[in-house]
C-alpha cells in the first residue's frame, strides 16, 4: 500500500494550525487540512503490513489502507467513495475522533503512526469542495415508516442508512437544531456547525424529515425537561404512527460531585456552560449566559469535555484556568510492547491545553467556600494516593495527610463524564435498562439492537453509555441493518 519505501522516506506531518494567541480570539476552526501533495506523501507512509490492525482499531472498520493508497495515487474520488462506504460522516470523525486507528497502526510499534486522521480530513474536505458529496435517494420506496429519536451521530447515521434503502424516516430532536451533542456539546472551534447543516440538507434531499423542538417521553421531574421543547409526543403516539422506532439519544446524565458548597452560585455542570456559547456563535440571544470572563475558573475532570471547558474559558478571557483530575498523572509515553495495538493510557495534551491551562492530577475536592453572598469564592482540595488492594486487585484512593489546599474559584465546571441516558425517555417507553442505566439491547444475533419493547430499537450512547462519535456512527449503521431486516425480512445494508 502507498509507496513501498514511503515509511522510510517520509516523516509524519502534523496538520497546520493557527497560532495560540490569535485563535483564542474567535470560535472558528483553526486546524487546516493537508494539501494534496502533503496528503499523498502521508498516504505513501502506509505500509504493506499484511494485517491492517488500523481497520480493527477503528470502530467503523474504515478501509484505511485502500484510501491511503488511493490518495497516494491521486485518485481522490475513489478514496472518498471508499471512505464513505464505512462512515457516513467522515467530516465529523476527521475533526474530533481521537483516532484509535493510529494507535493500532503497525508503524506505531516503533515509529510515528501514519497520519490516518489527517488524510481522512483531507479526503472529505476535498469531496465537499469538488461537489462529490451528493444526495443518494432511494430508487424505490418501501412504504415502511421509521421514527428516530435523537439527532446525534447515531441517529443521523441510522436515519441516512434507512432512507437510502427506501424507508420513510422522521428524526425527532428535543432541541431547536439538529445535531445532538455534536451541535451543543462540541465547541465550534473544534467543529463548526456548518458541517452538520450541509449533511442535514443532503439527508433532506434523500427524504429524511427532521422535526426539532419535539420531546418524546414524559415529564417525570427531571431537571430541565419542561424547558427542552415546544412540543411533546408520547411513545404511544410514535408506536401508532411508525412501523419501527429507534432510540438514539445521548448519555446526558452528568456525574455530580455532592460535596459541601455544591449548591453555591458559580458551580455548574459543563453542559450548562458549553451549549450556551454554541448558541451565541449560532446567532442566538442568550440571557444570563455563564461567562468565564475575568474569573478564576476551575475545571474538574480531565477528559475531552473538560478540555472543551478550558478552550471556551480561554476564549471568554478567564483570569486563570485550572483543570483537576482525580486519577494519577499518566505517563508521557506508553509502553508500546505492552499496549499496541490497543488504545494506550498516556499523557494527552489538547489544543485547548496548549492555549493556556494549569493541570494537576491526584486531586480530590473537599468543599467549596462561600463568599458570604451565596457565590463560590474558593475550592478546598487535597492530594490523594492510589494503591492497589492485594486481595481484590482494585485501586483504592487515600487522602494524603496534611495535603489540603485552597484555590480561588469564581467559576467551577464539572466535567467528570456522564453516567447514563436520562431515565425520562427510556422509562416512558418501558425499555429495560442495564446495571449502568443504559437501554438493554444486545448487538449480536437476530434481534441486535432490539429492546424488550416490540419494534423499539436502541443505539449509540443511549445503549452503550458515554462513548466516541465514531462508536455512535457504527452503532447507528448497524442498528439500521437490524431495523431494515425487521421491516423487510432481510437487508442489504452493511453491518
Amino acid at each position: 500500500m502507498g509507496k513501498t519505501t514511503g515509511f522510510l522516506e517520509f516523516q509524519r506531518l502534523q496538520e497546520a494550525a493557527e497560532d495560540n494567541r490569535s485563535r483564542v480570539r474567535h470560535y472558528k476552526e483553526f486546524v487546516l487540512h493537508l494539501t494534496d501533495t502533503e496528503a499523498a506523501q502521508q498516504g505513501a507512509r502506509c505500509m504493506d503490513c499484511g494485517i491492517p490492525f488500523c481497520q480493527t482499531g477503528c470502530p467503523v472498520n474504515n478501509i484505511i489502507p485502500d484510501w491511503n493508497d488511493l490518495v497516494f495515487q491521486g485518485d481522490w474520488q475513489n478514496a472518498l467513495a471508499t471512505l464513505h462506504s464505512t462512515n457516513n460522516f467522515p467530516e465529523f470523525t476527521g475533526r474530533i475522533c481521537p483516532a484509535p486507528c493510529e494507535a493500532a497502526c503497525t508503524l506505531n510499534i516503533n515509529n510515528d503512526a501514519v497520519g490516518i486522521k489527517s488524510i481522512e480530513h483531507a479526503i472529505i474536505d476535498k469531496g465537499w469542495e469538488m461537489g462529490w458529496v451528493v444526495p443518494q435517494p432511494a430508487a424505490t420506496r418501501t412504504g415502511k415508516t421509521v421514527a428516530v429519536v435523537g439527532s446525534g451521530p447515531a441517529g443521523l447515521a441510522c436515519a441516512q442508512q434507512l432512507a437510502r434503502v427506501g424507508h420513510s424516516v422522521t428524526v425527532f430532536e428535543k432541541n431547536d437544531r439538529v445535531g445532538g451533542l455534536l451541535r451543543y456539546g462540541i465547541p465550534d472551534f473544534k467543529m463548526e456547525k456548518s458541517h452538520i447543516d450541509r449533511r442535514v440538507e443532503q439527508m433532506q434531499a434523500e427524504g429524511v424529515i427532521f422535526r426539532t423542538g419535539v420531546f418524546i417521553g414524559a415529564d417525570d421531574g427531571t431537571p430541565g425537561v419542561a424547558n427542552w421543547s415546544t412540543q411533546r409526543l408520547s411513545p404511544e403516539q410514535l408506536a401508532a404512527e411508525f412501523d419501527a422506532v429507534v432510540l438514539s439519544g445521548g448519555a446526558e446524565l452528568p456525574r455530580d460531585l455532592p460535596v459541601p458548597g455544591r449548591e453555591l452560585a458559580g458551580v455548574h455542570f459543563a453542559m450548562e456552560f458549553l451549549p450556551l456559547q454554541n448558541k451565541v456563535v449560532a446567532g442566538d440571544k442568550v440571557v444570563d449566559q455563564i461567562m468565564a470572563t475575568g474569573k478564576h475558573v476551575i475545571v474538574i475532570g480531565g477528559g475531552d469535555t473538560g478540555s472543551d471547558c478550558v478552550g471556551t474559558s480561554n476564549r471568554h478571557g478567564a483570569a486563570s484556568v485550572t483543570q483537576f483530575e482525580l486519577m494519577p498523572q499518566p505517563p508521557e509515553t506508553e509502553n508500546k510492547s505492552l499496549t499496541w495495538p490497543y488504545w494506550p493510557v498516556k499523557m494527552r495534551t489538547s489544543s485547548s491545553h496548549e492555549e493556556g491551562c494549569e493541570r494537576d492530577w491526584s486531586v480530590t475536592t473537599k468543599h467549596f467556600k462561600d463568599d458570604g453572598k451565596g457565590h463560590v469564592k474558593a475550592l478546598v482540595g487535597a492530594r490523594v494516593e492510589w494503591t492497589r488492594d492485594e486481595a481484590t486487585g482494585q485501586m483504592r484512593m487515600t487522602e494524603v495527610p496534611g495535603s489540603a489546599f485552597e484555590l480561588p474559584a469564581d467559576l467551577v465546571l464539572f466535567a467528570m463524564g456522564f453516567v447514563s441516558p436520562i431515565a425520562t425517555v427510556l422509562g416512558a417507553f418501558g425499555v429495560e435498562r442495564d446495571a449502568r442505566g443504559n437501554a438493554r439491547a444486545d448487538t449480536e444475533g437476530e434481534r441486535s439492537y432490539a429492546t424488550n419493547v416490540p419494534k423499539v430499537f436502541a443505539a449509540g450512547d443511549m445503549r452503550r453509555g458515554q462513548s466516541l462519535v465514531v462508536w455512535a456512527i457504527r452503532e447507528g449503521r448497524q442498528c439500521a441493518h437490524s431495523v431494515d431486516t425487521f421491516l423487510m425480512g432481510r437487508s442489504d445494508l452493511p453491518l
